[in-house]
């Protein structure tokens, strides 16, 4: 099963040659340079540039993010503005480039300047110091810059990314028995879950839950913060042993463990709802078919099924879906990130006979589809939940 392509409107022979001619004006340096003096267009050109400017220099503003994070300067910056004199002595780094280093977070939104010339941090900077899990998720993407270090070999298939050995699972390897990996892996996904957990359990209703399983539910974060969320709800979490296993994984009371791949092994039976926190986009369509059908087939008649993971726009491609988590699931080289509508046909396609959308406070962190088991054996693909 593949994506289903954008849908394309018929393009009159015509037509075709009027785009085509337009196109190669607006690609023409006479006639760009041309609008760039006229009063009407030199707005639009200016834009037009400034935004592709953006674009090209988009690698640079990543990578000195990267080096605010790893000098952790937000959280130096937390009590009190300072110069980047202070700064460079804590840092070990001469001020004159400390100063370039600053300023360019400054162009990036991050930090802001007094007027004594000190460097403060603006609202987003405060978060970036605050937000649970953003810092070690910053971080890691040293491995993705490496991967993309080749674009076309990366688009073509032909890298052998590292990405995909720090992500171990989706290549069916588990953590190779290795703790230190697997403990690895998974306190990255614990510290990022904090925020997925929160937009989740904003946009659905656990009540009449009595047991939810997650699967791929690594030490329990999304479980934990279910259980809080519903004082009556238990939980149970299904993960490679590696994961439930790992040096201080720490479920909770309220919440059991049990070992096992999805892939290859059953599913435990007795939840009445069953949650997958960013697990389809991590696997191959076939992969993701096979699953949804396990859940299907654990479930009771009316039993749930909760889906959140980042989604792409579909015919609408957006920054975070289509740029940042396509390209982070091709260089795990087994997911891919998927439109909602895909989603909901995968799960038709898996017998669930109802699908609904939830919108979350933050679609770029995460996007929900609830998805419900018929009430009887009959199934009915053709209904979907307002």
């Amino acid at each position: 099963m593949t994506e289903l392509p954008i849908a394309q409107h018929p393009v009159r022979p015509p037509q075709r040659r009027i785009v085509a001619r337009l196109n190669h004006l607006l690609a023409s340096p006479r006639f760009q340079a041309l609008a760039a003096g006229l009063p009407g267009l030199r707005r639009l050109v200016r834009r037009d540039g400034e935004a592709l400017f953006g674009l090209v220099a988009g690698f640079c503003s990543s990578q000195a993010l990267m080096a605010l994070v790893q000098l952790r300067i937000p959280e130096m910056l937390l009590d009190a503005p300072l110069s980047a004199q202070a700064l460079g002595r804590r840092c070990a780094m001469p001020p004159e480039r400390m100063d370039v280093l600053l300023r360019a977070n400054v162009a990036g939104g991050l930090l802001k300047m007094t007027r004594k010339g000190d460097f403060a941090l603006t609202r987003k900077g405060a978060a970036l110091a605050g937000v649970p899990g953003l810092r070690e998720m910053i971080l890691h993407h040293d491995v993705l810059y490496r991967d993309l270090a080749d674009p076309v070999a990366f688009f073509r298939g032909e890298t052998e990314t590292e990405l995909a050995g720090f992500w171990p699972y989706v290549l069916g390897a588990g953590a190779g028995g290795d703790p230190e990996l697997a403990a690895r892996y998974s306190d990255l996904m614990t510290q990022s879950q904090r925020m997925v957990a929160a937009d989740t359990l904003a946009a659905v209703d656990l009540t009449g839950i009595r047991l939810l399983m997650d699967i791929g539910g690594g030490s329990g974060a999304f479980l934990r913060a279910a259980c809080d969320a519903a004082p009556d709800l238990r939980g149970l979490v299904f993960d490679l042993p590696e994961v439930v296993g790992a040096a201080g994984a720490d479920p909770g009371p309220r919440i059991r463990a049990a070992a096992g791949s999805f892939t290859s092994d059953p599913l435990p039976e007795g939840a009445d709802a069953i949650s997958l926190i960013r697990v389809l986009y991590d696997h191959s369509d076939q992969t993701v078919a096979q699953l949804l059908a396990k859940v299907h087939a654990a479930l009771p008649p009316g039993g749930r099924l909760i889906i959140s993971e980042p989604m792409t726009g579909g015919a609408r491609p957006s920054v975070a879906g289509d740029v940042y988590f396509a390209l982070y699931t091709m260089a795990m080289r087994t997911g891919r990130a998927r439109s909602a509508d895909r989603i909901e046909a995968l799960c038709k396609t898996a017998g669930f006979a109802r699908t609904q959308r939830r919108v979350a406070r933050r679609p770029f962190v995460t996007s929900v589809i609830i998805a419900e088991k018929c009430q009887s054996k009959l199934t009915d693909n053709n209904v979907r939940l307002n």
